[in-house]
C-alpha cells in the first residue's frame, strides 16, 4: 500500500499565496502610494509646503516691517558683500540688502509669498468650480445646449489669455472693483474669467465617455435623477484629470501674476503695515528692474522664488499624472 507524502510549499509559493490573500489597495490609496515613490513629486510637495508656511507666518519670519523706511540706507547690498558698485557695504540686519528707499528686501520677499501663493490657489478654485460645472452640464445634456456652450468656449479659447488679462486690468483698474483688496480682487476676476475653458473642455470630454457606461445606464434605469447622476456618479470619476490639471494650472496663475505685476498692472501699493496684501513677487520684480545694477537682489530674489515654486508644482503635476494613470496601477 502506497503511503501519500505531504509536499511542503517553498518560500516562493508561500509568498504568492500571501500576495493573493493580501487585500488590494483602493484606487486613491494606490495613487498615493505611487506618488510617494516619486522622489521629484515628494520634493515638490516639500517645497510647496515650505512656501505655504512662509506665506502663513510671514509676519513672524520677516526681520523688519516690509514698509519700514530706513533713512540713508537705500540700495544696501546683501549682508555678505563687503563693498558694492555703489561703494556701500552690506549690513547684518538686512540679509538681502535694501531697496531704493531703504526697505528690507528679505521682508518684502517673505510678504510677497502671501499674495503670490494666494493668487495661485484662489483663481484656480474659482476656475475649477466654473469650468467643471460647464463641462459637466454640457457633456451630460448634449444637443443644442452642448453646442452653444462649446462655441462660447471656443470663442474665449481663441483669444490670448495674457492679452485678455491686460485688457481687463487696464479697463477696470481705476473702478471700484479695482480698489478692492488693493487690486487683488480684480486680479482674481481677470485670471478666472478667461482661464476656465481648458478645464471645461477636459471635463466635457470625460463626461462624454462616462455617460455611455453601463453603470450610468443602470442608474438611469432605476430612476435616479440627472443631477444625482452627474454629482454622485460622473463627477467623482473625473476627479483624477481635474487634480492633475490643477497642479499644472497653479504655476500658470503665479506666472501670470508675476507678469502683470512686472508690467505695473498687479497689486496696488500698500501703505498700512497691518494689511495682508502688501506686495507680491511680480511687484518686487518691477521695482528691481530699475535697480538691477545697483542692487540686483531686488529682482533676483523674487524671480528665484517664482522659478522654484513653479518648478515644484511642475514636479507635483508630473507625479500626480503618473500616480492617477490607471494603466500604471499595480506596476510599482
Amino acid at each position: 500500500m502506497a503511503v501519500a507524502t505531504r509536499v511542503q510549499p517553498n518560500k516562493a509559493q508561500l509568498g504568492d499565496v500571501m500576495a493573493l490573500q493580501k487585500p488590494a489597495r483602493s484606487l486613491w490609496a494606490d495613487a498615493w502610494y505611487r506618488l510617494l515613490r516619486n522622489r521629484f513629486a515628494v520634493v515638490g510637495m516639500a517645497i510647496i509646503g515650505l512656501f505655504a508656511l512662509v506665506a502663513a507666518f510671514a509676519s513672524l519670519l520677516a526681520p523688519e516691517s516690509p514698509l519700514k523706511i530706513h533713512d540713508g540706507m537705500g540700495f544696501l547690498p546683501p549682508a555678505w558683500v563687503k563693498q558694492s558698485s555703489t561703494g556701500k557695504a552690506g549690513d547684518a540686519r538686512f540679509l538681502l540688502g535694501t531697496d531704493t528707499i531703504g526697505r528690507d528686501v528679505l521682508s518684502r520677499v517673505l510678504y510677497g509669498a502671501r499674495v503670490s501663493m494666494l493668487v495661485g490657489l484662489t483663481p484656480v478654485a474659482i476656475i475649477v468650480i466654473l469650468g467643471a460645472s460647464i463641462g459637466l452640464f454640457s457633456g451630460y445634456r448634449g444637443g443644442r445646449l452642448d453646442n452653444l456652450l462649446m462655441r462660447l468656449t471656443d470663442v474665449v479659447w481663441a483669444f490670448p489669455e495674457m492679452l485678455l488679462y491686460i485688457i481687463l486690468m487696464v479697463t477696470l483698474r481705476d473702478a471700484w472693483i479695482g480698489r478692492l483688496m488693493n487690486g487683488l480682487f480684480l486680479l482674481f476676476v481677470a485670471l478666472a474669467a478667461v482661464s476656465w475653458v481648458g478645464i471645461a473642455r477636459l471635463v466635457r470630454g470625460s463626461v462624454l465617455s462616462l455617460k455611455e457606461k453601463e453603470f450610468i445606464e443602470a442608474a438611469r434605469s432605476i430612476g435616479i435623477s440627472d443631477v444625482r447622476i452627474m454629482l454622485r456618479h460622473i463627477l467623482p470619476n473625473t476627479i483624477g484629470p481635474i487634480v492633475v490639471w490643477v497642479a499644472f494650472a497653479v504655476p500658470r496663475m503665479i506666472i501670470a501674476e508675476a507678469t502683470l505685476g512686472y508690467l505695473g498692472l498687479g497689486l496696488r501699493p500698500a501703505s498700512d503695515p497691518r494689511s495682508f496684501f502688501i506686495t507680491s513677487w511680480g511687484v518686487l520684480m518691477l521695482e528691481g528692474n530699475t535697480s538691477i545694477n545697483a542692487q540686483p537682489w531686488i529682482l533676483l530674489a523674487p524671480s528665484l522664488c517664482v522659478g522654484v515654486i513653479v518648478l515644484a508644482f511642475t514636479f507635483l503635476g508630473d507625479g500626480l499624472r503618473d500616480a492617477l494613470d490607471p494603466r500604471m496601477r499595480g506596476t510599482q
